[in-house]
């Protein structure tokens, strides 16, 4: 069986002859015309990036490589004796386009054992910080203390063509992301749990399972949300905050280590990784208003007109490109079902699934009145006792690096250039309009 690396080189050449013949042929071609408004409104729909690893279809929603969540979950391996697929298999396919066998995804996961462990260094790094620092803000600090280590820094200094740099920055990328957990569990013991660390589990449990342990989650069925949840988060196409901010900041030629730190600071944004606090948040809110215990329908449908009536919106639902419900949720509304319909959480979020569309629909303002994947994930991990809310991030940047690392990884591969857009001042576009309306 071929290695990863191998697999990975092979495929190389064959993109690079690709990229120079669609450039060659269609090079002077355009894809998008920017409107004013769309300049002011922070490029939304403007095509201007290429990501192979994922793509976002406004009706079907997410497709890895082609691939929709539904056929992941029936075709990626699986743990022993578990039903959702494992990181280890999606990291493989978004890297190489290529389904994996069992015998792939077990070669990842005994790499990314093989390679974890956290230096001395990083702990006391992390250590030094208030306790009171955002578990976010942490994991960040945490990424960069690891930067040191970075084999990419070395051999371009050492010196190395730029074509060949996709090989030192996989080899980063597989020691980051074989550290994630480890960084994000020593966040989460330091913050919330006094500093009572736990050591990595033994060496046949999956990356997902290993990170239960380490947070300190003895229950196969969070080891299992965990497969689920670092899948279902790990890419979103290359326009969103924190993939963007990989690849820019990435060709520049900085190694994985800060680029990854740099896309973990957008997804600590309110408007990125944090909205299914806010959801929860909002729920809470909900239960204490109408006096806790159980919800009916109609004091659930009078208070979600209440927030919208009050200039708010229903957090979870909207999505600025699907137009249908997003198949994240549904794939988390599965595995609700199948493992706790009768958590009290859960089937709120159930009865908002019935009620929240049809009244956006009749408010008449929102795009897209279905729910997205923060409508969902959060009561999931408050089930088994994950209640933290401002660690749930933190598991969103732990995911999302498979994504953005991957695609990172291939933009080294075919040699991409330094991101450098033309920005224009708003006296330039009034110029501009001007000589336009002239006749």
């Amino acid at each position: 069986m071929a290695s990863l690396k191998e697999t990975i080189a092979a495929k190389i050449a064959p993109a690079r002859e690709e990229l120079r013949s669609v450039l060659e042929s269609h090079g002077e071609k355009t894809i998008s015309e920017v409107s004013v408004r769309q300049l002011y409104g922070g490029l939304r729909g403007v095509k201007g990036l290429v990501t192979e690893t994922s793509a976002l279809d406004p009706e079907e929603g997410i497709r890895f490589r082609g691939r929709s969540i539904p056929q992941l979950r029936e075709q990626l391996p699986k743990a022993s004796g578990g039903e959702e697929p494992l990181p280890e298999g999606l990291f493989y396919l978004l890297l190489t386009g290529d389904l994996p066998s069992a015998e792939d995804a077990d070669a990842i996961r005994r790499e990314w054992r093989r390679r974890e462990g956290l230096p001395e260094y990083v702990k006391r790094t992390l250590d030094a910080l208030p306790i009171s620092t955002h578990p976010m803000t942490q994991f960040a600090i945490g990424i960069l203390a690891l930067q040191p280590a970075s084999l990419m820094v070395r051999r371009y200094t050492e010196g190395i063509a730029k074509s060949d740099l996709w090989d030192p920055a996989l080899e980063d990328a597989m020691n980051l992301i074989a550290n994630l957990p480890h960084v994000a569990a020593y966040v989460y013991r330091r913050t919330y749990r006094d500093g009572d660390h736990l050591p990595p589990g033994p060496a046949r449990l999956c990356w997902s399972g290993n990170f239960a342990h380490m947070l300190g989650f003895s229950s196969p069925e969070f080891a299992e949300l965990m497969r689920l949840y670092l899948v279902l988060h790990s890419d979103h196409e290359g326009g969103n905050v924190s993939a963007h901010a990989v690849h820019l900041v990435g060709s520049s030629l900085s190694d994985p280590y800060r680029a990854l730190a740099s896309g973990i600071n957008g997804l600590a944004g309110p408007l990125h990784g944090l909205a299914n606090q806010e959801v929860l948040r909002w729920i809470r809110q909900m239960r204490e208003a109408l006096g806790g215990g159980t919800l009916t329908r109609d004091q659930v449908k009078k208070y979600c007109w209440e927030t919208l009536s009050s200039g708010r919106v229903i957090p979870g639902y909207g999505h600025a490109v699907l137009r249908q419900t997003d198949p994240r949720y549904l794939a988390q509304r599965d595995f609700a079902q199948r493992h706790m319909a009768d958590d009290e959480l859960v089937q709120i979020v159930a009865m908002l699934y019935e009620i929240v569309p049809e009244i956006l629909r009749q408010q008449g303002k929102a795009k897209n009145p279905w729910p997205n994947v923060d409508a969902h994930s959060g009561v999931l991990l408050v089930h088994y006792g994950l209640v933290e809310h401002e660690f749930f991030p933190v598991l969103f940047g732990v995911s999302r690096a498979l994504g953005t690392l991957s695609s990172l990884v291939w933009d080294r591969a075919l040699a991409l250039p330094l991101e450098r857009p033309k920005s224009v001042t708003t006296e330039w576009i009034r110029s501009w309009a001007e000589l336009s309306a002239t006749p």
